[in-house]
């Protein structure tokens, strides 16, 4: 019998790819590839790149070149690159990258082991020549539904007669035919889910519809499916992502299946808290603000990506609003539900961004009291609209704005956290160590981005629980708390 071989996957970049890369644990666990999860105690490192911004990519090829350094003194043979950067660049990031022994584009991932193999044989896969993914699905979104393109996240199981009786253990399908094609490579209680994947909307900045595709989503049985799933592997919170959940169901002939999906969800035995990330704000809707902010184990949590308040430069990004619409909407969520939490991303020195555009953003955000704020500064993308402008901004004026406005936003978020002082949350518990004490996050704190809190006590915590606790103190954005009640508890009596 061969020895098995064995992979580790590195996911660099945001949710979505780390839903990617469990779909691809998935295929090659049921193919019998072993998963580690250290690079150096592999046969083959696969690396899920990023390929949105400079700095992304940067750290996407520091962590090719750092799987390819132990080819030298460790077990790894090979190292793959596959994710955004490899799908947008294909060969040209092959040719400039020879240390990559393969870049393989999303077409490849139903082929991985078959792939993989390859490569450690000492054979050659030819890297894909890039396209622009959103020429490959009709341009009517009614239409996308059932083409054959490779969609990363969206692989369902084959049906029961086509399963191996000897599947690994922890790999789907579990619950049925309809099952994700995954296997989890982490033990947190938290998960992702996609909703879609790829993007209509064409903001002058942004090159992810070119490799992402256009926007196709998933149909709500699958969604389901893959939450009781998870929710059998121990999840208690999922996190729906895409590019713009906000668009959920137009192509399925319902643009407000999110509101009925929702409560179906929530209902998911063993789920205690369901978030919804990435929404634009253009799109919100009365109906959408009602189920984020009234059904019962749906956070009320909006994550809007506003990129600017002044009207001119939002005109030259391909959005829409302006400051008053936004502190409006702002209003609506808030009279709904005053514990809400808000975040959202900004895009200073924008070609043409004046003065006096940079001032309107600077009130947007002193009125906005948002929760966590991120603020990048711009830079040309290639491939996109936005690169052609005319009236750059000189690199140092980008630079102060970005400092200025980081500054600001660092005070804004603490403010805001000090106003939670003696609120009382739900705070599901991520993590109890006995020498950093336990760590959890409340409704309005999405992992990675948004802070966390922070036990005064981890006597009778452990991961997934949820509990009742205090808000006592602040640090910056994160918040100090005194359990109160266990919320099963509270909920049994």
């Amino acid at each position: 019998m061969p020895e098995r071989r064995t992979v580790a996957l590195v996911t660099l970049g945001c949710a979505r790819n780390e839903v990617d890369s469990e779909e691809l644990a998935g295929r090659l666990a049921a193919d019998g590839w072993e998963l580690v999860e250290e690079a150096a105690d592999a046969d083959v490192a696969v690396v899920n790149t990023c390929g949105f911004v400079e700095a992304a990519k940067k750290d996407s090829v520091d962590a090719l070149l750092e799987a390819n350094d132990l080819k030298d003194h460790g077990k790894t043979q090979a190292v793959v690159a596959v994710g955004c950067m490899a799908e947008r660049y294909g060969k040209e990031l092959a040719e400039a990258l020879p240390e990559a022994d393969g870049v393989l584009g999303f077409d490849d991932y139903a082929d991985i082991s078959d792939r993989l193999r390859t490569i450690l044989s000492g054979g050659v896969h030819a890297s894909h020549t890039p396209r622009d993914r959103r020429k490959l699905l009709p341009i009517s979104p009614a239409d996308r539904q059932g083409v054959d393109v490779a969609l990363p996240g969206h692989a369902q199981a084959p049906a029961p007669q086509d399963v191996p009786a000897d599947l690994p253990e922890g790999l789907a399908p579990a619950s049925g035919p309809r099952a994700p094609l995954r296997r989890r490579l982490h033990t947190s209680p938290v998960a992702s889910v996609k909703l879609a994947s790829g993007c209509d909307r064409r903001c002058s900045f942004c090159a992810i519809p070119s490799f992402r595709g256009s926007f196709v989503s998933r149909r709500p049985s699958d969604v389901l499916g893959e939450t009781r799933w998870l929710a059998e592997q121990g999840v208690k919170e999922i996190m729906l992502v895409s590019e713009n959940n906000t668009s959920y169901g137009k192509d399925l002939g319902d643009i407000r299946l999110l509101e009925t999906l929702l409560p179906e969800l929530a209902a998911v035995d063993g789920i205690e808290r369901v978030r919804v990330s990435y929404l634009q704000p253009a799109e919100m809707r009365p109906g959408l603000i009602d189920a984020l902010t009234s059904t019962e184990k749906v956070a009320p949590y909006f994550d809007l990506s506003f990129q600017h308040s002044a009207p001119g430069v939002l005109r030259a990004m391909r959005r829409f609003g302006d400051t008053e619409r936004f502190l409006e909407l702002l209003e609506t969520i808030r009279g709904k539900a005053p514990q809400a939490g808000v975040r959202s991303n900004f895009i200073v020195g924008f070609p043409g961004e004046e003065e006096a555009d940079f001032a309107e953003l600077e009130r947007f955000l002193t009125e906005a009291r948002l929760d966590a704020i991120g603020v990048f500064g711009y830079s040309d993308e290639e491939g996109t609209e936005a690169a052609g402008y005319e009236r750059k901004l000189d690199q140092h004026v980008v630079d102060a704005r970005l400092a200025h406005l980081s500054r600001l936003a660092e005070e804004l978020t603490a403010q805001r956290a000090e106003e939670r002082l003696g609120e009382t949350l739900h705070v599901l518990v991520e993590s109890v160590d006995g020498e950093d004490g336990a760590v959890g996050r409340a409704a309005h704190q999405a992992p990675e981005t948004d802070g966390q809190v922070v036990f005064t006590s981890a006597v009778g915590l452990a991961p997934g629980r949820m509990v009742e606790a205090k808000v006592v103190g602040t640090e910056g954005v994160d918040l100090m708390a005194d359990v109160v009640s266990d919320c099963r508890e509270e909920a049994g009596r």
